[in-house]
């Protein structure tokens, strides 16, 4: 009997989880947008003051060896939010919601006791 209410409670519930989700999904997005627009800047950032440094040294950022440092640069600064947005797609991926159906819930028990 108990589990019979408590699969009712779950289709009851139900609303409310897709709610609680929504505002999930909500929440992990801002904070993909807010890392990412953090990652531009740290990256222009990164980029200005190394090509300011090579500037001052009177060396271009044209050549290969200062195209191959500043991708590096970029690379390395982006890393960890690249690891934070996939680490927010998953969670993002996980916050779905099943539409309990309370019958297949039900007969489902009922096969399980009847084996």
């Amino acid at each position: 009997m108990g589990q019979i209410i408590s699969d009712v409670t779950d289709v009851l519930d139900y609303k409310e989880n897709k709610k609680q989700a929504k505002e999930t999904k909500k929440q992990i997005l801002q904070d993909i947008i807010a890392n990412d627009t953090e990652k531009q800047n740290l990256v222009k950032k990164v980029l200005a003051t190394q090509r300011a440094k090579y500037g001052a040294a009177g060396m271009s950022t044209n050549d290969a060896a200062a195209k191959n440092v500043l991708a590096r640069l970029k690379a390395e600064t982006e890393k960890p939010y690249e690891e934070k947005k996939q680490a927010n797609l998953k969670k993002l991926k996980s916050t779905k919601v099943e539409k309990k159906n309370l019958l297949t819930t039900i007969l489902g028990r009922l096969e399980k006791l009847m084996k």
